[in-house]
């Protein structure tokens, strides 16, 4: 086998986590010195090896990124003051306590080993296998080919545990390994929620939540704040790629949050990558949340990338833990920090640590190999020998150190954030130790063969089932895939007189509580920017999704007569109902009719009043002088019976303007036709006698039949039955009742719609209760026209001519407008008032032709009223003085 395809083995064997199973096959022993071959390019002649030391009954390991990444092939970089050497000092300190605690395993003093991981995964790979060297043996005699001794000839101590490591990356490639040896692991910041996974990391803790619980709390504000288009920035690992695949997951799932760009920053960005990133973002503009999980320096890149494409104060930030309360991923760029909001595991600064680490020294910390190096870089001087540390050397050193400066006095101090965690995951392992020794070692005072060695399995047991008061006085704690319970503390960074800091507005534990009077931003303190793909649509709006994107929807209008239902639906009002001057719910239509004091109704009234009180005279005249010359000769009987039709018509006028109902419905109906039927069949039987008459006297002297006054009341009243049966009829098959009509001022403007309350008679039927009267109207006038020969000294032929002329003349101009008017939003007005004056104005000209000046007569010039003999026509003279009491004679 090559060699690269023997570390393409090692490689594939460690992404895959070893899925061997709990136990420890021989044939995996052949791995591990094809893993240490594996590594070995990326080694540094000055890390191997080096570890800080402290001697025990039971050894801990610890892994922590001392260094940075190095550059340019280089294992390690410059030393990490507060993320390495604080921590470091950190499981220090805890040892120290939990060693002098005689409460706490006693007779037992736990030891430590503690690696430097130098911010790379495979250098911490190859660290952590010095951690299972002991657990090696290698055959007796055995020799390498150059005569060297094997690898674990001389083995360390064995580790019962490990504390670290400090990135997901690190502690992934860690755990494939412990798992493999069945060593407990405790990690004290590594939040990937990919170690969650209790299958595959199965003997990995972590005293931090994972990413999926700030996910979640990241979620729960981005909802707080009224965003529901976002954008998320990953840098390339195992962190920013898990935490936004949770947190994408976790929207997907919560709803009402969707994903306008989801971008990766590349492990190794080249020149404008930045700017590139920024320019993806403004794709999306309305999607000014940014969910950004990245380390610090992406995390400063991009905040200067924004500010050179002159977007400051656009962008809206909630950062992950990564950022957190730091000031170095804003240093300079604090402008475009402003109103970000940040996520921290709920932490506190612990004095007892304040206190033991500002009196370190280089005298009193010489277990701390890399102390010396932190001295050179925290005091920005030089020691006169060279320091074991990497990258810690200048050409050109600032000053000699003296070695009395002191942490906090001579430099800026400030605890870094995660040195609570590792005290609590130090404190962790003693606790499940001490657990542990009560119930293999009872009575015992330091170790019993059972616990020497340490069985991982069992101790991993008691970890996971350890629960105390940490450091900061909040309960350590494990669920089942060894995940410490979510508790999040919630910053925004804000600027108050010039001076920027990080406020804390909220909390997330399993739940959100964010003070949302305590956020402030750029252009509006109080009111948080939006976030939307799509602005809230308005009232009377429906939303008309986007395909696809649920967060994303256009505005339709719920024109016309439908209302807003929901946020998604228009419906269209019910009948005898309109939409609200908004269109969000229905009101009832106003329902009108043509009332007493409508415009509409003056003159039709005045009319009706003026006809009526003309009929009266006229019939009270008739009635005082029934027995004078010109009474007997207009036809007394038919004349009181055209008087009454005409007063009818007269009447009408007022149950077309009185409310509609049952009672009123029956009488427009019966005395719509009646008025009219009774006039012109009065009229119809008046003109055909007259006709008839002077034909016959043409030809004879002998009077033709049925020209009596009381033939000529039976077939006026059998003319008018007709009509009466006919309505009858109609109110027995139909009965009369008022409704309310929706339809007929139903205009495209709801505003101006209208109910009509009438009574239930359509047009057409309106019509047909005038239909009789039109043709009896019409055969009248024929029989007038015919009669227009006769000499006008005898009888009324000829005024009843002009009167059935004009009449015919009025109703024609009645027809078009009647049904010209029907889709007018005046319909009810216009054609109520138009029939009215149609009717009062054909009565008007059968009362002035017919009767006023018979009346005028009578009343002013009496000597007029006597009899007259002609000695012209005696024939005709003899018949009219048959059929007519008083009339003209010889």
């Amino acid at each position: 086998m090559t060699l690269a395809a023997l570390k393409e083995a090692g490689h594939q064997s460690l992404s895959r986590g070893f899925q061997t199973g709990p136990c420890w096959k021989p044939p995996l022993l052949l791995l591990l010195p094809l893993l240490l071959y594996w590594v070995a390019p990326v080694r540094s002649h000055r890390t191997v090896g080096e570890a800080v030391r402290l001697p025990g009954d039971v050894m801990l390991g610890g892994l922590f990124p001392v260094h940075a990444r190095g550059a340019s092939g280089a294992a390690c970089g410059p030393v990490k003051k507060e993320q390495g050497v604080h921590r470091l000092e950190a499981m220090l300190y805890a040892l120290d306590r939990i060693n002098d605690d005689p409460a706490l395993l006693p007779g037992v003093r736990l030891g430590a080993r503690l690696l430097d991981t130098c911010s790379r995964d495979t250098h911490a790979l190859e660290q952590a296998l010095t951690f299972v060297q002991a657990l090696l043996r290698p055959a007796s005699g055995a020799r390498c080919p150059g005569g060297g001794q094997p690898i674990g000839a001389v083995p360390e101590q064995r580790v019962a545990a490990v504390v670290g490591a400090s990135a997901s990356s690190v502690s992934i490639m860690v755990a494939n390994v412990l798992r493999l040896f069945a060593i407990p692991q405790i990690s004290y910041a590594s939040t990937a929620p990919e170690l969650s996974d209790n299958a595959r990391y199965d003997f990995f803790s972590r005293v931090v939540p994972p990413d999926s619980y700030q996910a979640q709390a990241m979620v729960d504000v981005v909802r707080a704040l009224g965003w529901n288009y976002v954008s998320t920035l990953a840098s390339e690992g195992n962190y920013g790629e898990s935490g936004v695949e949770a947190f994408v997951q976790i929207s997907r799932e919560a709803g009402g949050v969707c994903i306008a760009q989801s971008i990766k920053i590349p492990r190794e960005p080249k020149p404008g990558e930045f700017d590139k990133v920024i320019r993806r973002l403004m794709e999306t503009p309305n999607a000014r949340g940014i969910i950004i999980f990245a380390s610090e320096d992406d995390i400063k890149r991009v905040l200067e990338a924004a500010r050179q494409a002159n977007l400051t104060g656009h962008f809206l930030w909630v950062g992950s833990d990564s950022w957190g309360a730091k000031t170095s991923p804003i240093l300079n760029v604090e402008d475009v920090a402003v109103g970000a909001i940040t996520i921290l595991p709920k932490r506190a600064s612990i004095d007892g640590f304040d206190q033991y680490f500002t009196t370190r020294s280089l005298e009193n910390n010489r277990r701390n190999i890399w102390f010396a190096e932190f001295w050179e870089d925290n005091f920005n001087c030089k020691l006169t020998t060279m320091t074991a540390g990497l990258g810690a050397q200048s050409d050109e050193a600032p000053r000699k150190c003296t070695g009395e400066e002191r942490i906090g006095r001579d430099s800026v101090y400030k605890q870094e954030g995660k040195v609570q965690f590792v005290i609590d995951a130090v404190y962790a392992i003693a606790h499940a130790l001490h657990s542990m020794h009560q119930a293999l070692c009872p009575g015992h005072t330091g170790l019993c063969p059972a616990m020497s060695p340490t069985n991982g399995r069992v101790l991993l047991q008691y970890i996971r089932a350890v629960h105390f008061n940490g450091s900061a006085g909040t309960p350590v704690m494990f669920n089942e895939n060894g995940d410490a319970p979510g508790r999040y503390d919630i910053f925004q960074y804000q600027v108050t007189n010039g001076s920027g800091s990080y406020r804390a507005v909220g909390q997330w534990t399993e739940s959100l509580k964010l003070s949302v009077q305590d956020l402030e931003w750029l252009g509006s303190p109080l009111l948080p920017p939006a976030s939307l793909c799509s602005l809230p649509c308005g009232p009377g709006e429906r939303k008309k999704m986007v395909k696809g994107v649920p967060c994303c929807w256009h505005c339709e209008p719920c024109d016309g007569y439908r209302y807003q239902v929901d946020e998604f639906t228009c419906e269209a009002c019910p009948l005898g109902a309109r939409p609200t001057l908004n269109h969000t719910a229905c009101r009832p239509t106003p329902v009108i009719r043509l009332d007493w004091a409508s415009p509409w109704a003056v003159l039709p009234l005045l009319l009706a009043v003026a006809g009526i009180v003309a009929t009266a005279t006229v019939l009270v005249t008739f009635i005082r002088h029934h027995n004078t010359p010109i009474v007997r000769a207009s036809g007394r009987e038919l004349s009181y019976i055209l008087l009454t039709g005409i007063f009818l018509i007269y009447a009408i006028t007022f149950l077309m303007v009185a409310e509609p109902g049952s009672a009123i419905c029956a009488a427009r109906r019966l005395l719509l036709g009646l008025g009219t039927a009774l006039s012109y069949s009065a009229l119809l039987t008046k003109t055909n006698r007259i006709y008839r008459i002077f034909e016959r006297g043409k030809r004879s002297v002998t009077p033709p039949p049925f020209i009596s006054p009381t033939s000529q009341l039976v077939i006026t009243f059998s003319l008018t039955s007709v009509q009466v049966i006919g309505v009858v009829a109609w109110l027995g098959f139909q009965p009369p009742h008022s409704i309310i009509d929706y339809e007929e001022q139903r205009t495209p403007d709801p505003e101006q719609a209208r109910g009509v309350l009438k009574c239930d008679m359509s047009d057409l039927s309106l019509i047909g209760c005038l239909g009789y009267s039109l043709l009896l109207m019409v055969t009248c006038t024929v029989y007038a026209i015919k009669a227009r020969g006769v000499p006008e000294t005898f009888n009324e032929a000829k005024p009843i001519g002009f009167t059935m002329y004009t009449t015919c003349i009025v109703w024609l101009a009645f027809v078009p407008i009647f049904f010209g008017t029907a889709q007018s939003a005046e319909k009810i007005y216009i054609q109520t008032t138009t029939l009215t004056v149609s009717m009062s104005l054909s009565a008007s000209v059968s009362l002035g032709m017919l009767y006023v000046p018979k009346v005028y007569i009578i009343i002013f010039h009496p000597e007029q009223n006597v009899q007259k003999r002609k000695r012209s026509f005696k024939a005709t003279s003899t018949l009219v003085a048959a059929s007519e009491e008083g009339g003209t004679t010889k």
